[in-house]
C-alpha cells in the first residue's frame, strides 16, 4: 500500500519524509468527506487556521448578538 505525498499547508512544499508531517486541521468537503492539512514540524506554528473571511462573518455575528446595554 502507498502512501500519497503531503503539502505543508504553511510553506507549499511537499513533505517528503513521513516522519515530518504533523497533521494540523481537517477542512470538509462540500461532495465528500474532506482532506487532511498537513504541515512540516517546524512550520506547525505557522499555519493560519482561520482565514480573514471567517473572522470578519463571525465577528459580525458576534457584534450583532450582542446584549444591549
Amino acid at each position: 500500500m502507498t502512501t500519497g505525498l503531503h503539502v505543508c499547508r504553511a510553506c507549499d512544499e511537499v513533505i517528503t519524509d513521513p516522519a515530518d508531517a504533523e497533521l494540523v486541521a481537517h477542512d470538509l468537503g462540500n461532495s465528500g468527506p474532506g482532506w487532511d492539512i498537513y504541515a512540516h514540524r517546524d512550520h506547525v506554528g505557522d499555519v493560519e487556521l482561520i482565514g480573514p473571511d471567517l473572522l470578519r462573518i463571525m465577528l459580525r455575528i458576534w457584534a450583532a448578538h450582542r446584549p444591549a446595554m
